[in-house]
Protein backbone atom coordinates (compact mmCIF):
# COMPACT_ATOMS: atom_id res chain seq x y z
CA UNK A 1 0.00 0.00 0.00
CA UNK A 2 1.26 3.39 -0.80
CA UNK A 3 0.09 4.52 2.81
CA UNK A 4 -0.95 2.88 5.77
CA UNK A 5 -2.72 5.26 8.44
CA UNK A 6 -4.42 5.62 11.69
CA UNK A 7 -7.68 7.59 10.58
CA UNK A 8 -10.32 9.08 13.18
CA UNK A 9 -13.62 9.79 11.50
CA UNK A 10 -15.71 11.80 13.42
CA UNK A 11 -19.60 12.08 12.22
CA UNK A 12 -22.75 11.55 14.33
CA UNK A 13 -24.36 10.13 11.10
CA UNK A 14 -23.47 6.45 11.40
CA UNK A 15 -24.40 5.81 7.57
CA UNK A 16 -21.38 8.34 7.00
CA UNK A 17 -19.05 7.22 9.06
CA UNK A 18 -18.88 3.91 7.78
CA UNK A 19 -19.12 4.45 4.51
CA UNK A 20 -15.96 6.85 5.02
CA UNK A 21 -14.64 4.16 7.07
CA UNK A 22 -14.99 1.73 4.64
CA UNK A 23 -13.52 3.62 1.58
CA UNK A 24 -10.42 4.10 3.60
CA UNK A 25 -9.84 1.06 4.89
CA UNK A 26 -10.14 -0.10 1.38
CA UNK A 27 -7.08 2.38 0.71
CA UNK A 28 -5.20 0.76 3.49
CA UNK A 29 -6.18 2.51 6.52
CA UNK A 30 -6.69 1.69 10.20
CA UNK A 31 -10.13 4.00 10.65
CA UNK A 32 -11.31 4.91 14.30
CA UNK A 33 -14.91 6.25 14.69
CA UNK A 34 -16.41 9.53 17.02
CA UNK A 35 -20.15 10.43 17.06
CA UNK A 36 -19.53 13.57 19.00
CA UNK A 37 -17.39 16.14 20.15
CA UNK A 38 -16.50 14.69 23.92
CA UNK A 39 -15.33 11.43 22.33
CA UNK A 40 -14.05 12.56 19.78
CA UNK A 41 -11.09 14.47 21.50
CA UNK A 42 -10.71 11.80 23.88
CA UNK A 43 -10.27 9.23 21.19
CA UNK A 44 -7.75 11.77 19.68
CA UNK A 45 -6.06 12.29 22.85
CA UNK A 46 -5.88 8.26 23.76
CA UNK A 47 -4.83 7.29 20.27
CA UNK A 48 -3.27 10.43 18.56
CA UNK A 49 -4.20 9.54 15.01
CA UNK A 50 -2.12 10.44 11.66
CA UNK A 51 -5.34 12.09 10.47
CA UNK A 52 -8.85 13.18 11.07
CA UNK A 53 -11.93 13.54 9.19
CA UNK A 54 -13.88 15.82 11.17
CA UNK A 55 -17.73 17.28 10.88
CA UNK A 56 -18.70 19.98 12.01
CA UNK A 57 -21.89 19.42 12.90
CA UNK A 58 -21.48 17.41 16.73
CA UNK A 59 -23.59 17.02 19.55
CA UNK A 60 -21.19 18.24 22.81
CA UNK A 61 -20.07 20.37 21.17
CA UNK A 62 -19.38 21.32 17.56
CA UNK A 63 -16.62 20.22 15.52
CA UNK A 64 -14.88 23.98 15.63
CA UNK A 65 -14.35 23.38 19.47
CA UNK A 66 -12.82 19.66 18.76
CA UNK A 67 -10.58 21.13 16.44
CA UNK A 68 -9.04 23.48 19.21
CA UNK A 69 -8.91 21.19 21.69
CA UNK A 70 -7.36 18.58 19.40
CA UNK A 71 -4.20 21.74 18.45
CA UNK A 72 -3.17 21.14 21.59
CA UNK A 73 -1.99 17.54 21.30
CA UNK A 74 -0.23 18.64 18.80
CA UNK A 75 0.12 18.96 14.72
CA UNK A 76 -2.27 16.14 13.79
CA UNK A 77 -3.76 17.18 10.24
CA UNK A 78 -7.28 17.73 9.85
CA UNK A 79 -10.25 17.82 7.15
CA UNK A 80 -12.99 19.03 8.26
CA UNK A 81 -16.18 17.73 6.78
CA UNK A 82 -19.77 19.16 6.99
CA UNK A 83 -23.19 19.90 5.28
CA UNK A 84 -22.68 23.17 5.80
CA UNK A 85 -21.71 25.25 2.80
CA UNK A 86 -21.56 28.89 3.68
CA UNK A 87 -18.47 30.52 2.93
CA UNK A 88 -17.70 31.69 6.02
CA UNK A 89 -17.41 27.91 7.23
CA UNK A 90 -14.92 27.00 5.22
CA UNK A 91 -13.09 30.09 5.72
CA UNK A 92 -12.97 29.93 9.64
CA UNK A 93 -12.08 26.39 9.02
CA UNK A 94 -8.89 27.40 6.81
CA UNK A 95 -8.21 30.01 9.29
CA UNK A 96 -8.58 27.97 12.24
CA UNK A 97 -5.54 25.94 10.09
CA UNK A 98 -7.64 22.81 9.01
CA UNK A 99 -5.51 21.11 6.19
CA UNK A 100 -8.38 20.60 3.98
CA UNK A 101 -12.40 21.20 4.02
CA UNK A 102 -15.09 19.02 2.43
CA UNK A 103 -18.37 19.94 1.32
CA UNK A 104 -21.59 17.25 1.75
CA UNK A 105 -23.07 15.61 0.06
CA UNK A 106 -19.18 14.44 -1.35
CA UNK A 107 -17.65 11.78 -2.90
CA UNK A 108 -16.15 9.28 -1.04
CA UNK A 109 -13.85 8.26 -3.35
CA UNK A 110 -12.67 12.06 -3.56
CA UNK A 111 -12.14 12.31 0.36
CA UNK A 112 -10.32 9.44 -0.24
CA UNK A 113 -8.10 11.18 -2.35
CA UNK A 114 -7.73 14.18 -0.40
CA UNK A 115 -7.01 12.19 2.62
CA UNK A 116 -4.14 10.57 1.03
CA UNK A 117 -2.54 13.67 -0.45
CA UNK A 118 -2.97 15.30 3.28
CA UNK A 119 -1.00 12.33 4.62
CA UNK A 120 1.94 12.33 2.19
CA UNK A 121 2.43 16.17 2.71
CA UNK A 122 2.34 15.50 6.61
CA UNK A 123 4.70 13.00 6.51
CA UNK A 124 7.15 14.13 4.29
CA UNK A 125 7.59 16.87 5.88
CA UNK A 126 7.39 14.72 9.49
CA UNK A 127 10.03 12.73 8.12
CA UNK A 128 12.03 15.36 7.27
CA UNK A 129 12.57 17.41 10.38
CA UNK A 130 11.89 13.88 12.40
CA UNK A 131 15.30 11.79 10.94
CA UNK A 132 16.99 11.26 14.36
CA UNK A 133 18.47 8.05 13.40
CA UNK A 134 22.04 8.64 13.83
CA UNK A 135 22.50 7.69 10.04
CA UNK A 136 25.49 9.10 8.34
CA UNK A 137 23.66 9.86 5.54
CA UNK A 138 22.09 14.09 5.56
CA UNK A 139 19.08 15.34 3.70
CA UNK A 140 20.82 18.17 1.28
CA UNK A 141 19.66 21.46 2.32
CA UNK A 142 16.92 23.16 0.36
CA UNK A 143 17.18 26.77 1.24
CA UNK A 144 15.43 29.66 -0.78
CA UNK A 145 15.49 33.04 -0.31
CA UNK A 146 13.58 36.24 -1.45
CA UNK A 147 14.65 39.70 0.16
CA UNK A 148 14.51 39.21 3.84
CA UNK A 149 12.48 35.67 3.83
CA UNK A 150 13.68 33.10 3.91
CA UNK A 151 12.58 29.68 4.04
CA UNK A 152 14.29 25.68 4.62
CA UNK A 153 12.17 23.48 2.78
CA UNK A 154 14.64 20.52 4.13
CA UNK A 155 13.95 21.96 7.26
CA UNK A 156 10.37 23.37 7.02
CA UNK A 157 10.90 26.40 8.87
CA UNK A 158 10.78 29.77 7.48
CA UNK A 159 12.05 33.36 8.63
CA UNK A 160 11.64 36.84 8.00
CA UNK A 161 14.48 39.22 8.49
CA UNK A 162 15.54 36.63 11.23
CA UNK A 163 12.47 36.28 12.61
CA UNK A 164 10.63 32.41 12.64
CA UNK A 165 7.24 32.88 11.01
CA UNK A 166 4.77 30.55 12.78
CA UNK A 167 3.07 28.89 8.97
CA UNK A 168 0.77 26.77 8.93
CA UNK A 169 1.03 23.23 6.58
CA UNK A 170 -0.10 24.69 3.23
CA UNK A 171 1.07 28.30 4.21
CA UNK A 172 4.58 27.08 4.18
CA UNK A 173 3.88 24.97 0.89
CA UNK A 174 2.51 27.96 -0.78
CA UNK A 175 5.61 30.18 0.05
CA UNK A 176 8.19 27.36 -0.94
CA UNK A 177 6.40 27.30 -4.09
CA UNK A 178 6.47 30.72 -4.77
CA UNK A 179 9.79 31.73 -3.74
CA UNK A 180 11.13 28.46 -5.92
CA UNK A 181 9.32 30.52 -9.05
CA UNK A 182 9.84 34.25 -8.47
CA UNK A 183 7.93 36.90 -10.56
CA UNK A 184 5.82 33.99 -12.29
CA UNK A 185 2.05 34.71 -12.21
CA UNK A 186 -0.16 31.52 -11.55
CA UNK A 187 -4.27 31.31 -11.63
CA UNK A 188 -5.67 29.60 -8.48
CA UNK A 189 -6.97 26.63 -10.12
CA UNK A 190 -3.04 26.12 -11.19
CA UNK A 191 -1.77 26.51 -7.27
CA UNK A 192 -4.19 24.26 -5.98
CA UNK A 193 -2.74 21.68 -8.51
CA UNK A 194 0.75 22.28 -8.44
CA UNK A 195 1.36 23.14 -4.54
CA UNK A 196 -1.31 20.87 -3.19
CA UNK A 197 -1.93 18.10 -5.56
CA UNK A 198 -5.90 19.31 -6.13
CA UNK A 199 -7.54 18.99 -9.50
CA UNK A 200 -10.30 19.58 -8.32
CA UNK A 201 -12.37 22.06 -4.88
CA UNK A 202 -12.91 25.49 -3.80
CA UNK A 203 -10.80 27.96 -5.25
CA UNK A 204 -11.85 30.66 -2.47
CA UNK A 205 -9.25 28.20 -0.47
CA UNK A 206 -6.41 29.86 -2.46
CA UNK A 207 -7.66 33.41 -1.69
CA UNK A 208 -8.05 32.58 2.29
CA UNK A 209 -4.21 31.27 2.17
CA UNK A 210 -2.57 34.27 0.44
CA UNK A 211 -4.29 36.71 2.85
CA UNK A 212 -3.11 34.61 5.87
CA UNK A 213 0.54 34.43 4.21
CA UNK A 214 0.36 38.28 3.43
CA UNK A 215 -0.77 39.01 7.18
CA UNK A 216 3.01 37.02 7.97
CA UNK A 217 5.26 38.03 5.27
CA UNK A 218 3.87 41.90 3.91
CA UNK A 219 5.12 45.12 6.23
CA UNK A 220 1.85 46.30 5.22
CA UNK A 221 -0.78 43.30 4.48
CA UNK A 222 -3.33 45.84 3.04
CA UNK A 223 -0.85 46.93 0.24
CA UNK A 224 1.37 43.58 -0.49
CA UNK A 225 4.16 44.65 -2.15
CA UNK A 226 5.55 40.46 -2.17
CA UNK A 227 2.70 38.97 -2.74
CA UNK A 228 0.97 40.56 -5.06
CA UNK A 229 -2.25 39.85 -7.41
CA UNK A 230 -2.29 39.71 -11.14
CA UNK A 231 -5.61 41.10 -12.05
CA UNK A 232 -7.54 38.71 -14.17
CA UNK A 233 -5.02 35.98 -13.80
CA UNK A 234 -3.97 35.17 -9.79
CA UNK A 235 -0.83 36.07 -7.51
CA UNK A 236 2.74 36.32 -8.40
CA UNK A 237 5.43 36.80 -5.47
CA UNK A 238 8.01 39.64 -6.80
CA UNK A 239 11.68 39.30 -5.36
CA UNK A 240 12.52 42.82 -3.66
CA UNK A 241 14.39 45.17 -6.09
CA UNK A 242 18.60 45.92 -5.73
CA UNK A 243 18.88 47.88 -2.48
CA UNK A 244 15.62 46.08 -0.95
CA UNK A 245 13.02 48.34 -2.31
CA UNK A 246 10.39 45.78 -3.94
CA UNK A 247 9.98 45.98 -7.32
CA UNK A 248 6.09 46.53 -8.55
CA UNK A 249 4.56 50.12 -9.95
CA UNK A 250 6.75 53.18 -10.41
CA UNK A 251 5.34 56.32 -9.18
CA UNK A 252 5.18 58.93 -11.81
CA UNK A 253 7.49 61.98 -11.51
CA UNK A 254 6.39 64.77 -9.51
CA UNK A 255 6.07 68.18 -11.65
CA UNK A 256 6.68 71.47 -9.82
CA UNK A 257 4.12 74.22 -11.05
CA UNK A 258 5.66 76.53 -13.03
CA UNK A 259 4.74 80.32 -12.91
CA UNK A 260 2.96 81.54 -16.62
CA UNK A 261 5.63 82.39 -18.70
CA UNK A 262 8.64 80.82 -16.92
CA UNK A 263 10.86 77.95 -18.77
CA UNK A 264 10.36 74.33 -16.73
CA UNK A 265 13.06 72.13 -16.76
CA UNK A 266 10.61 69.60 -16.22
CA UNK A 267 8.14 70.58 -19.67
CA UNK A 268 9.37 67.16 -21.55
CA UNK A 269 8.56 65.13 -18.50
CA UNK A 270 5.70 62.74 -19.14
CA UNK A 271 3.70 61.06 -16.29
CA UNK A 272 2.62 57.75 -16.25
CA UNK A 273 -0.24 56.54 -15.03
CA UNK A 274 -0.01 54.74 -11.48
CA UNK A 275 -0.63 51.19 -11.76
CA UNK A 276 -4.30 49.84 -9.64
CA UNK A 277 -3.79 48.84 -6.71
CA UNK A 278 -3.75 45.17 -6.22
CA UNK A 279 -6.70 43.02 -5.94
CA UNK A 280 -8.15 39.88 -5.69
CA UNK A 281 -9.04 38.60 -8.78
CA UNK A 282 -12.63 38.50 -8.43
CA UNK A 283 -12.20 42.17 -7.53
CA UNK A 284 -11.66 42.01 -4.08
CA UNK A 285 -8.99 42.64 -1.82
CA UNK A 286 -8.55 39.45 0.20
Amino acid sequence: MELSADVLVVDDDPTVSEVVAAYLRRSGHRVRLAADGPSAVAAADAWRPDLIVLDLMLPGFDGFEVYRRIRQLGPIPVIMLTARGEESDRILGLELGADDYVTKPFSPRELTLRANSVLRRARQAAGIRGDDSGGTAAATADVRRIGDIEIDVTGHQASRGGVALALTGREFDLLAFLIAHPGQAFTRAELMRLVWGWDYGDQSTVTVHVRRLREKIEADPADPKLLVTVWGVGYRLDPPAPGGAPTGPIEPPKIEPVAPGARSDTSEAVAHPAAPHSRDIDGATP
